[in-house]
């Protein structure tokens, strides 16, 4: 049975109120949120004011825990002799209750993490799809929108304990964990292995290393000083390399096995050559096969196949999963045919370049290729800066770029601020391209689409600024 003063004490955390649990029947083994708490759950939340501390004690909640408390939020856990544990480091108890959360309710499941810059969502998707199809139970933290891959809040851990609650014992756990994580503009440091190591994989996966989180981390030594410590976490488990990126390529794993987009001669490797992806000497699928061909799209599909044979799942199960995949909302995405319409996550410059060249492969001899981004909105000048440097670097007389603010369907916190649409255009007037620019995506979409002759190539990228853009689109269509 926990106690709630060693969860303070590894939580480096201060109990003030009750020095108990508060529910009669003490803790659930559940953390979560303070809308979902039952009695004898665990809330942890960023802040909490005397407000939330009283609907804490209505509901007759275990304890709460938090960074920040505000507004009388001590003094009402006092008032109202209510357990309220207060830590410096938020990711210090989502770590614990993650760790807890996959003691109590999947002590017997395989676990695995995948973490990196770009390619995270499609290769825990595609890992879980294989998995799921070969009829095994599993759960994965992918979203669409790359939302429950943090240690901001304690997600995971409601999302693994409502599984298993619901559906039974768990024979796989598929978790994406963010390379760089903070919170209100603070690197969370050593997020991505924390989570691993709360999570114990036996299979671990690192895409690449590359700029993005501006702000939070401003060179590629501190991305990679996040991402170093991941195979150590992974410990004696398999660690999934892309050989292809220098920087992955050096960091020191216990067991690594490799992924390449040319050959390699090892064992215990799996790599793309000449129109198939071959392990060992064997070719396991051939181009055709595969559910997208982009060479971004092959690498993620190699770390799949690299981790599910790593878990020992037979190659027919495993090429049955990739031959029959689906991919994520917004990978690459086709939203018409006549003309082609993709839409891509592409948020940072390496996702970007790797969209933009790959789209470009299909246009036809004479067409053109119409590159809608969306800036990214209160992500600060930095990122933006890189990102639309990977622009000008992608761009050819084939392109007719077009750019949008997205006023009509960003919220506050997503509001492209003047110095990061400034940047943008500066920075294309400098290399003297031309460019339309729309304040709203859906007057973006509407004349884009008008314009452009049936042969020719729609490619929207960016992150929440396009993110409405397929349901915008349906009426446009």
């Amino acid at each position: 049975m926990m106690n709630i003063q060693d969860l303070a004490n590894s939580i480096g955390g201060k109990l003030v109120g009750n020095n108990e649990f508060f529910s009669i029947d003490g803790f659930t083994g559940k953390f979560t949120f303070l809308n979902d708490a039952h009695t004898g759950d665990i809330v942890i939340r960023h802040w909490i004011n005397d407000k939330g501390v009283e609907i804490a004690f209505n509901k007759n909640i275990a304890c709460l825990i938090t960074q920040t408390p505000k507004d009388g939020a001590i003094e009402m856990a006092e008032k109202l002799n209510f357990p309220l544990i207060i830590t410096d480091k938020i990711q210090l108890a989502n770590a614990y209750a993650l760790s807890h959360t996959v003691d109590k309710f999947s002590p017997n499941s395989t676990n695995v993490v995948i973490t990196g810059t770009n390619g995270k969502s499609t290769t825990s998707h595609l890992i879980y799809h294989i998995l799921n199809n070969s009829g095994c139970h599993v759960l994965t933290n992918t979203d669409s929108e790359s939302e429950f891959n943090t240690l901001i809040d304690p997600m995971v851990s409601k999302l693994i304990s409502d599984e298993v609650t619901q559906n039974g014992e768990l024979d796989y756990l598929v978790i994406e964990v963010s390379e760089v994580q903070g919170w209100l503009g603070n690197l969370m440091k050593n997020h991505a292995a924390l989570m691993s190591e709360a999570v114990r994989p036996k299979v671990g996966v690192i895409t690449n290393i590359a700029m993005d989180h501006i702000g939070l981390v401003n060179s590629i030594d501190e991305v990679y000083g996040e991402i170093k410590a991941v195979p150590e976490a992974i410990g004696d488990g398999i660690t999934i390399l892309n050989y292809d990126d220098e920087l992955v390529r050096s960091l020191e794993a216990q067991n690594p096995f490799y992924t390449s987009m040319s050959k390699l001669e090892m064992d215990n490797a799996v790599y793309f050559d000449e129109n198939a992806i071959y392990y060992g000497d064997n070719a396991i699928l051939t181009i055709d096969e595969l559910p997208f061909n982009g060479n971004h799209f092959i690498q993620n599909i190699l770390s799949a196949i690299g981790a599910c044979i790593s878990l020992g799942i037979d190659m027919d199960d495993i090429v049955a999963g990739v031959k029959s995949y689906k991919a994520l909302k917004r990978r690459f995405a086709k939203l018409n045919d006549e003309p082609l319409i993709y839409d891509d996550f592409a948020h940072n410059p390496d996702g970007i370049k790797a969209t933009i060249a790959e789209t470009i492969k299909l246009l036809p001899e004479g067409q053109k290729l119409y590159v809608v981004c969306a800036i990214r909105g209160s992500r600060g000048v930095e990122i933006n800066q890189l990102n639309v440097e990977a622009l000008v670097e992608s761009m050819d007389d084939r392109i007719e770029l077009v750019l949008s603010s997205s006023n009509d369907v960003v919220n506050t916190l997503n509001f492209v601020e003047e110095d990061e649409r400034e940047v943008f255009f500066n920075t294309l007037n400098e290399n003297s391209i031309d460019f339309i620019h729309y304040d709203n995506l859906q007057d973006c979409l509407k004349d884009t689409y008008k314009k452009v002759d049936k042969k020719d190539i729609i490619l929207l990228i960016g992150a929440q600024g396009m993110d409405p853009a397929e349901s915008l689109l349906r009426d446009i269509l």
